[in-house]
């Protein structure tokens, strides 16, 4: 490889990002030697129109004015997006779209290829990377999602394919959309959506000659995308007809959405989207570039936006760095976390449309704010900007009362109202002596009482000295535990009217006996162990102590142990009673297939995995008060192989809804500890949507929800009923107060304590009347 600025570079693709890489590394070296090879036609392309958003735009315009120029004569702009579902559409503006046929875009990037003296050579393979790669100072492969380069250097860049469950086909109308378009049709034989924007205006002068673009010439057109799940495409038949045929049945289907106009096809193909990922992003001076690295589902629009902004940071990567190895690294440094929060987006938004069936019955406006923020990107506060007459019509139907934001409306569980829906999570403090809550805990569970959350929730309180995590767990075991617990939530009720306080019961299982989290987190205590007991036999990672198999005799005095619990819950003055069947702990070994292994009643098939836990929820519940709400925290997945599954999941939370809990807790993993889990913003929370659309119960949905705008968008798209946080609220204890305050909303469900009223507007930082200048010179 050579040291120093790349001045051989060889190109493998001519889509966007190949060639406007090839583009700015001219432009910023014209001595460079750059080649592109590209097997196509000049005009060949795949797709119709492309979205950019004005961000990208932005950074083309800072790179090379020549393109942007360019570009923004032919670009169509629209601020809308029209829903429409079960014959009623609405309308949601301010969202700033700008879109450009490909063909057009390619056309501009070739010229200005050609004009900066870049060799393109059309119609013609590449030579192979391992002779490109000793030809040339840098390799870069822009050649798509079916990358040759990236399968020739696998055990290099390491890929990740993953497969969707939607087939879908890009088709044009030779019209134009008035806005971003999404209708659902509801078929005999299934849902089939439909996406489609404008890319190209009727011409000014409106001759009734068709010219070189054909129809779009005269009177625009659109890009139109039909997708479904694969059962549903299967079961219309879609498998077993042309191309042709499969195009005239979209148009039929979809007639109105159309106005009865035909659809195009060009040279597209009925297909499932696959997601790609890779672990590195270059191998020696071989650079993945686009869909060759990463891939993000079309229902973002950020294909080619990706593929653009690549070609951008690689190219000021290798100009701010001395040689190819260290640009390289920090282009992957740049671009990788960028790419991977946007494929966390495009996952969730091709994950709803996946999953849209399960909104259908959501009312329509609803089922609009659910789609527009459905990849987390779009939230209520920023739809609220765009757009406040959608929004605030949208609040209205979900029951908002005026000027209060959906995270300030109250929700009833049984003879418990809650006054918003914010939950402090129950958060392990490990600082209990021989189980009994002290004065940090009365501190710690006041301050966030006072601090406006409608509910607050203890730790986990173990049932029995054996139950404890670590030798700091709290504990209600004895009358010595209940009368402490007796004297917090006489101070929250007193104190802070108004907030429910929860007890969250659980026994430890096989993750007991451990060092407190900050000496150790799940190592063994150094000496004073106590024996354990699980589901099974199994420790839960090496050097972890192996517990002993609960025999039916031990079931029986476990189960009395929660109800003697939740008796003096009961008489400590808990509101609401959670029983912890997650993370691992006894009740959630019993669910899991990796930790049940038991061959009797109690394991097997998830009904008999379940059968312990129901037991012990149906003695626990014949034992608190009946107009105490009950609810019930489950992982509901292991983020590990042939763990529990989304579907057990629905099943677990359907068995136990069914036994009369009033809630269901939405947790992952924490069950094994080779976990993987899939960390990113709100990262949980799609669990706890699907068991609230198929199973119909209540949910708290947990992970990641760090902000106020996250509550709002979860609880107005109708995702879950309460949002649970837990280090929001210990970095702010008054976190629900001060999001009151930040919304500029006072009322019911934000309450400030008599003594902290004068605290409820944002201190002053530094003098904000100095005088503005009045003059700008330049220099």
């Amino acid at each position: 490889m050579a040291a120093g600025p790349p001045l051989r570079v060889a190109v493998i693709g001519g889509g966007p990002g190949g060639l406007y890489a090839a583009a700015l590394l001219k432009r910023l070296d014209p001595a460079r030697q750059i080649t592109l090879w590209e097997r196509n036609a000049p005009d060949d392309t795949f797709g119709f129109g492309v979205v950019l958003s004005d961000e990208t735009l932005g950074g083309i315009e800072h790179a090379d004015p020549v393109v942007h120029e360019a570009l923004q004569r032919c670009f169509v702009r629209w601020d809308d997006i029209d829903i429409v579902h079960r014959g009623e559409r609405h309308t949601s503006g301010g969202h700033g779209f700008a879109a450009v046929r490909r063909q057009t875009l390619l056309k501009i990037l070739h010229e200005r290829c050609r004009s900066l003296g870049v060799d393109i050579h059309f119609r013609t393979e590449a030579p192979c990377p391992d002779r490109l790669s000793e030809a040339y100072d840098l390799v870069i492969a822009a050649d798509g999602v079916h990358s040759t380069t990236r399968e020739t250097y696998a055990p290099a860049f390491r890929p990740h394919v993953a497969e969707h469950r939607c087939r879908y086909i890009w088709l044009a109308a030779d019209f134009p959309f008035e806005a971003f378009h999404f209708e659902i049709a509801e078929t005999e034989y299934g849902v089939m959506q439909l996406h489609g924007y404008p890319y190209a205006r009727p011409s000014v002068d409106r001759l009734p000659s068709i010219g070189p673009n054909g129809p779009e010439d005269r009177s625009g057109a659109s890009t139109v995308i039909v997708e479904m799940r694969e059962e549903v495409w299967r079961a219309a038949g879609f498998d077993e007809v042309s191309t042709q045929e499969s195009v005239e049945r979209c148009a039929k289907i979809f007639a109105d959405a159309l106005g009865g106009k035909p659809l195009r096809s060009g040279k597209s193909a009925w297909t499932c989207f696959r997601t790609v990922a890779n672990e590195h992003w270059s191998h020696g001076n071989v650079v993945l570039l686009g869909d060759a690295a990463h891939t993000a589902h079309f229902s973002i629009g950020s294909g080619t936006k990706l593929a653009v902004e690549d070609a951008l940071a690689l190219a000021a990567c290798l100009t701010e760095q001395p040689d190819v190895p260290r640009a390289l690294a920090a282009y992957e440094e740049e671009r990788k976390p960028v790419v991977a929060s946007t494929q966390r987006a495009a996952r969730a938004s091709l994950e709803w449309f996946e999953d849209l069936r399960r909104y259908l019955d959501q009312p329509p406006r609803q089922f609009a704010f659910n789609l527009l923020t459905r990849s987390r990107r779009v939230t209520h506060d920023n739809l609220r900007l765009r757009d406040a007459h959608f929004t605030e019509a949208v609040e209205r139907e979900f029951g908002c009362p005026p000027d209060t934001p959906p995270m300030f409306t109250p929700l009833r569980l049984r003879g418990l109202t809650l006054r918003n829906r914010v939950v402090v999570s129950p958060m392990d403090m490990y600082s209990a002596a021989d189980g009994v809550p002290g004065d940090f805990h009365l501190v710690h569970l006041g301050a966030r009482a006072l601090g406006g959350a409608g509910l607050v929730m203890t730790e986990m309180v173990c049932v029995s000295a054996e139950g404890r995590i670590t030798p700091g767990c709290a504990g209600l075991y004895t009358a010595r535990q209940a009368e402490a617990w007796r004297r917090i939530t006489d101070f929250v009720h007193t104190r802070a009217p108004g907030t429910a306080l929860g007890v969250q019961l659980g026994h430890s299982g096989r993750k007991g006996s451990t060092q407190l989290m900050w000496d150790g987190m799940d190592e063994p205590l150094p000496e004073g162990n106590w024996p354990l007991v699980a589901a099974s036999p199994l420790p839960y990672k090496p050097g972890s102590q192996t517990p002993r198999q609960l025999s039916r005799a031990q079931l029986t005095d476990v189960r009395e142990e929660f109800t003697a619990a939740a008796k003096r819950a009961t008489r400590a003055g808990f509101d609401l009673l959670e029983l912890h069947c997650a993370h691992g702990y006894l009740l959630s070994g019993f669910l899991s297939p990796l930790t049940n292994r038991r061959t009797d009643a109690y394991g097997g098939r998830l009904e008999e995995r379940l059968r312990f836990p129901l037991e012990v929820f149906d003695a626990v519940r014949e034992v608190w008060p009946a107009e105490r709400p009950m609810t019930v925290r489950i992982s509901a997945t292991d983020w590990a192989e042939g763990g529990t599954t989304a579907e057990d999941a629905v099943a677990i939370a359907r068995a136990f809804a069914a036994h009369g809990a009033d809630a269901i807790d939405v947790s992952t993993g924490q069950v094994v500890a080779e976990e993987r889990p899939e960390f990113g913003r709100s990262y949980q929370t799609p669990f706890a949507d699907r068991i609230r659309h198929e199973v119909g119960v209540p949910v708290i949905a947990v992970g990641a929800i760090s902000s106020w705008d996250d509550v709002n968008s979860l609880i107005l798209a109708g995702r879950t009923d309460l949002c649970a946080l837990a280090r929001p609220h210990l970095y702010d204890p008054h976190w629900t107060l001060h999001a009151a305050v930040e919304q500029g909303y006072e009322g019911p469900g934000a309450v400030w304590p008599n003594p902290y009223r004068a605290g409820n507007r944002r201190p002053q930082t530094g003098r904000t009347d100095a005088p503005k200048p009045r003059l700008s010179l330049g220099g």
